[in-house]
């Protein structure tokens, strides 16, 4: 007799829930079909909290990884709209606490959801590569991203199969893999009301102390707020963890948030994960501008995808806070490494004869890492209750 590794005795208590575990980019977490989840928002975001573990600072009671890159999950269907083949919702947890932000983009996260269309028969293959139309729901976003689909197998009926294995190597991640493309569409004033909401390139931003700061208010995709490093006592280069130790620098970096969010229109920010905040400073790896990025209260390994294409907007934009210490480059066809911690991230940018961005393009890779089901108490979710998220009752 050999052992089994389905359970046998988990059904009394647990609502299981059919999931994808993947990485996209520098992120990581599952990804569902949204007809697997509750349809009413507050279940929904009840069984997310407990499936990832919070609020835990090491989520070992769930599958998150104790940290805000990999407190993330996916929901993902077909789009009813013409033009779009596919409809994702992003949502970012947090490890030590209850929150969840359907609010912003992720980039990352973004790079898994055709692979998993693709691994669920959402879509089918469509030759060497696939493309799809995505859109993401919590602010919009356009993107068509395109996944090699190689064919695989032997005998008369090949099929073809997402590529994972390749030569692509993404900073903050581990060896290589496939490429995937991602162009982006109409990223300008993704949650904010345009790309520069105050109207102005730089704002002079007035802190609760009464101390002033000169900022970059912009989003190209991700709502941030720019900061030289010398203006605040920084070099620009520290590590992640002087950065994650530094208690003033994030508490300044927060009053700044709160106050540039007002101005940004983005109203009281508190229980928010936007605005990002970012340090500049000039580049020391041959690339555009030098970052130190917070996600808004943990410094990031990197920089994420939609971050990255925001700064090369700002370091593309005349008058910017970026633009004294960036090299832009020339024409209007440009690739821009935005340096972070763990290397350098790639923007390709398309511009107009007028200096606009017209068009932002990554290259990322996903990988899928598990799949099955997860399992949330019932308790959290009872599908077959009469009262959602109570116990049923025998009569």
């Amino acid at each position: 007799m050999t052992a089994s590794s389905t359970p046998t005795t988990w059904a009394a208590s647990q609502t299981a829930i059919p999931a994808l575990f993947m990485r996209g980019g520098t992120s990581r977490g599952p990804f569902f079909h949204v007809s697997d989840v509750p349809g009413d928002r507050e279940l929904r975001d009840r069984v997310l909290v407990s499936l990832i573990g919070s609020p835990h600072p090491l989520q070992v009671d769930g599958i998150g990884g104790g940290h805000p890159l990999t407190s993330k999950a996916g929901i993902v269907s077909h789009s009813d709209e013409a033009g779009i083949d596919l409809d994702f919702t992003f949502v970012q947890l947090q490890p030590g606490s209850t929150s969840v932000q359907t609010t912003a983009n992720c980039g990352n996260m973004l790079s898994a959801v055709v692979p998993y269309a693709l691994e669920t028969g959402l879509i089918e293959p469509d030759g060497e590569t696939t493309t799809a139309v995505v859109r993401t729901l919590n602010t919009g976003l356009l993107s068509e991203i395109t996944v090699l689909t190689p064919e695989a197998g032997t005998g008369t009926e090949p099929r073809r199969v997402v590529a994972y294995d390749g030569d692509t190597a993404i900073d903050g991640v581990g060896g290589t893999a496939s490429p995937i493309r991602i162009m982006f569409r109409d990223t300008e004033g993704s949650v904010a009301s345009s790309l520069l909401p105050t109207g102005h390139a730089r704002d002079v931003v007035v802190l609760a102390g009464g101390r002033e700061l000169e900022a970059t208010l912009i989003d190209n995709g991700q709502p941030m707020i720019l900061v030289r490093a010398a203006d605040v006592g920084r070099t620009g280069y520290e590590s992640t963890d002087e950065l994650n130790d530094d208690a003033a620098l994030k508490e300044l970096l927060e009053d700044l948030r709160i106050e540039g969010a007002e101005l940004m229109g983005l109203g009281d920010v508190r229980d928010k994960s936007y605005p990002k905040m970012t340090l500049l400073a000039e580049p020391r790896g041959g690339g555009a501008v030098s970052t130190r990025c917070f996600i808004p209260h943990v410094a990031h390994e990197s920089i994420g995808v939609l971050a990255a294409v925001t700064v090369a907007t700002a370091v593309c934009t005349d008058g910017t806070v970026a633009q004294d210490l960036a090299d832009p480059g020339t024409g209007r066809q440009r690739t821009l490494a935005i340096e972070h911690p763990s290397g350098d991230f790639d923007v390709d940018l398309e511009l107009s004869d007028r200096g606009e961005v017209l068009r932002a393009g990554i290259t990322r890779t996903a990988r899928l890492l598990m799949s099955g089901n997860l399992w949330v108490p019932r308790t959290v979710w009872d599908p077959e209750s009469e009262v959602p998220g109570t116990e049923k009752t025998e009569s």
